[in-house]
């Protein structure tokens, strides 16, 4: 079989098989009772991932090169990528939820690349100067596998936005730093509101005289969430924890990733930075994570307010991927629209 056949077999299937495994995810949603569907799209997620790697590695051994030079190869390389955040972030959640949300995505980007591009931006070509170097395999892969984690993230917190109605709810604490709380849903029948989120925070003992009297814990008012169940408010627990995780994954693979491409432009192009509108967006994307993880980490904040500045980063992630090579030339605009 020759590389056109296989390729167009692989990218194929590898739709397909997201197709597929969107939609068990979605029933599994609806039906949460269906255990085996869990499984089954964690299964349909893996052989997608595997379909992506094969397409990539037939087509690197083919070409000479890593196959990262055009926009059909990067964005399947960005699907790749996404499928493997997926897998971590569901790994570490243990919940379908993640895949709800994240598998119309790289279904949408397969879609992109093996159905709407022509044919003859798919077909490898000869590198053009500026990315015969070993920084082409360091620095976009690094760049693109950041991309693939900030979407993910980003995905994760759109998802807590979603099921949270952007209601300011309490979670259990998962930044550094915060106060550690916990849902208190069993005190749900013995309020007067139907479901409220209230917190239970552990206090230390209070000292009477010599002896030490214990206390009962207080309870907080932290919010009134009338339409939220807690069910829903343990799923925007663990959207809100997983996001906050993967985005501090993505975040020192984006820092690496415009470091080692600051010293490829001054080997090729004699500066380390030159203001292109790709490193610009870049550095945009690099401070709006860092905003993110600053109010997460020194600033305890949880839930809405950073689950807002991760949407942001959503967008600005895929101005800076793909926005800015369509809307205007640079340095970065080979090997893609222009």
């Amino acid at each position: 079989m020759d590389l056109v056949a296989l390729q167009s077999l692989l990218d194929n299937t590898s739709f397909l098989i997201l197709f597929i495994t969107m939609l068990v995810y979605w029933v599994g949603a609806a039906f949460p009772n269906v255990a085996f569907l869990a499984g089954l799209g964690t299964l349909g997620m893996a052989i997608a991932n595997l379909c992506m790697a094969t397409l990539l590695g037939a087509r690197w051994i083919e070409a000479g090169y890593f196959p990262l030079s055009n926009l059909y190869e990067s964005l399947f390389f960005l699907a790749w990528g996404v499928t493997t955040m997926h897998l971590i972030a569901e790994w570490m959640s243990r919940s379908r939820w993640v895949g709800t949300i994240t598998t119309p995505v790289a279904m949408g980007i397969t879609a992109f690349a093996a159905l709407s591009l022509p044919a003859e931006m798919q077909n490898s070509a000869p590198l053009v100067p500026a990315l015969k170097s070993n920084w082409l395999m360091m620095h976009v892969s690094v760049m693109m596998i950041s991309y693939s984690a900030l979407l993910v993230g980003s995905l994760l917190a759109i998802a807590f936005l979603i099921v949270t109605k952007g209601q300011k709810v309490e979670l259990r604490g998962s930044s550094v730093g915060n106060g550690s709380y916990r849902l208190r849903n069993d005190l749900k029948n013995e309020s007067n509101t139907t479901s409220s989120a209230v917190a239970f925070r552990n206090e230390p003992p209070k000292l009477d005289g010599n002896a030490a009297v214990l206390t009962q814990p207080s309870l907080e008012n932290i919010t009134t969430a009338e339409s939220l169940s807690p069910q829903i408010l343990n799923i925007a627990d663990i959207l809100d924890n997983i996001s906050y995780r993967i985005i501090g994954l993505g975040f020192p693979l984006l820092t690496i990733g415009i470091i080692s491409g600051g010293v490829w432009a001054n080997e090729a192009w004699g500066s380390y930075w030159s203001w292109d509108p790709k490193e610009t967006w870049a550095l945009i994307t690099w401070l709006v994570f860092a905003a993110y993880l600053h109010a997460r980490i020194t600033r305890g904040l949880q839930g809405r307010q950073p689950a807002l500045l991760a949407a942001a980063g959503f967008l600005v992630v895929w101005i800076c991927y793909l926005g800015v090579n369509i809307l205007g030339k640079g340095l970065h605009s080979y090997g893609w629209f222009f």
